[in-house]
């Protein structure tokens, strides 16, 4: 038996495949456990290039490794950090295993039998910058931050999770894809097809995070591209060149109907004047002027009174949720929450602001993400 083979075999017989529990476009995922120590781990099996629909078998290679799996091994491997997803071991070039977490902060948002105070916010706002301003740090933008991929583990730390759209950068210029993050977490500047981008865009996308986070809904969420900025402009007002210097080029000629500026403490009445300064400040729309994810630690919504509620503390999903989904009564209904604890919006809805429905309706995730 060659070296490579032995080394393989003595990984697999570490762990114990339990069951199948998910399956995506380049894995398949699988339950399982370490045998000497019982604890839960994830299995991910990695599909080959362009698998799906042609009757390869997980495992068969020939085309190569679709580079969303390349990615993930190659970050998970070379990134340490309380706040992101561990990896046990890559040494077979067919399995990645991974600490396995059974919740993710969308189903923490989703249960609506829990009360936030806005310490818990604050807590995980904090871990999910401390995770973001480590991958910034050693040059990587995750460039899919969204509540499902800040996964939480039994103790109640939270961790960025899923690196299959990650990438290195070094320069500003570097010309890449726009077609990353989830739609309701995409910045303008990429729904605007920038091809040269940085750091700002994962902030953004933390940004919308937090207010979801405080509205219990999806901040900004639409079905299209071009709606999407018409519901960032109702929810933000529309830039000008003075907001934004550059933004009349990269919208290329498209004209857009002129928004007003909308008063953010209206919407999220409950939220601290520190709340709303570091969340205006991540949702600059100018990348340049945007908060980078090491000075958002600084910024005093984390040192303010209430402090950040330990990890063991924070509320935890009372069970397994269906799909996101709500029915028509329910939308533009407050939180179920009380004034003094939860982050609860004024009134029943959103007449505060002008044309703010659109901006946090709830519409199923299987429609609205792309």
């Amino acid at each position: 038996m060659e070296a490579a083979e032995a080394a393989n075999l003595a990984i697999q017989q570490r762990y114990s495949k339990d069951k199948k529990v998910g399956e995506g476009t380049y894995a398949v995922v699988y339950l399982g456990h370490q045998l000497d120590s019982n604890r839960k781990i994830a299995i991910k099996k990695a599909r080959a290039a362009g698998a799906i629909g042609r009757g390869i078998k997980v495992g068969q290679f020939k085309d190569g490794l679709d580079m969303s799996a390349i990615r993930e091994v190659k970050f998970l491997r070379e990134l340490r950090h309380p706040n992101l997803l561990d990896v046990f071991s890559n040494k077979s070039n067919l399995n990645l295993v991974l600490e396995f977490l059974d919740s993710d902060l969308e189903a923490v948002i989703r249960d609506k039998h829990l009360v936030f105070q806005q310490s818990d916010v604050k807590s995980w706002m904090l871990m999910t910058m401390k995770g973001l301003d480590f991958c910034h740090r050693n040059w990587i933008l995750h460039r899919d931050m969204k509540p499902n991929n800040l996964l939480i583990s039994a103790d109640g730390v939270l961790k960025l999770a899923d690196f299959g759209l990650a990438r290195e950068y070094a320069d500003d210029r570097a010309r890449m894809t726009c077609q990353v993050v989830t739609r309701w977490y995409r910045c303008p500047e990429l729904l605007l097809g920038a091809r040269s981008y940085s750091t700002g865009v994962d902030v953004w996308a933390a940004g919308c995070i937090f207010g979801e986070l405080m509205l219990r809904v999806p901040f900004m969420a639409a079905e299209s591209d071009m709606d999407q900025l018409d519901v960032i402009f109702s929810a933000l007002g529309t830039p000008t060149e003075q907001d934004w210097p550059g933004f009349t080029k990269l919208a290329s000629g498209a004209t857009f109907e002129k928004k007003p500026k909308n008063d953010l403490s209206l919407l999220f009445s409950a939220a601290s004047s520190e709340a709303i300064d570091l969340l205006q400040r991540m949702l600059a729309y100018d990348p340049r002027k945007r908060i980078t994810s090491r000075e958002s630690l600084s910024h005093p919504f984390f040192s303010s009174l209430p402090r950040p509620t330990p990890t063991r503390k924070l509320p935890k999903p009372t069970s397994e949720l269906a799909p996101r989904a709500l029915p028509p009564e329910e939308i533009g209904a407050p939180m179920n929450s009380n004034e003094q604890r939860g982050m609860k919006r004024k009134g029943s809805g959103y007449d505060e602001i002008p044309g703010a429905k659109k901006v946090a309706r709830r519409l199923d995730f299987g429609a609205g993400a792309t």
